[in-house]
């Protein structure tokens, strides 16, 4: 991922969480497929699986990044 040094810091997050999120996708689709095999080992779905879920937690990060903290 190339980002540019004029590149606000907000735009940068919103990059990468553009491309966690593709990612992300990818990963849900390949373990779907991979769900509707009959051979599939069940380590490979569960190191899958572990990876969307790591994922999911740095989207969520970079997402509470971009929301400004409201003092109730």
């Amino acid at each position: 991922m190339n980002i540019h040094p004029e590149m606000s810091h907000e735009e940068i997050v919103r990059t990468k969480l553009t491309a966690l999120r593709c990612e992300h996708r990818d990963l849900d689709e390949a373990i779907a497929a991979l769900q509707g095999q009959q051979l599939t080992s069940s380590l490979t779905l569960q190191r899958l699986k572990k990876q969307k879920l790591a994922l999911k937690d740095r989207i969520a990060r970079l997402e509470d990044e971009l929301t400004p903290d409201i003092i109730a």
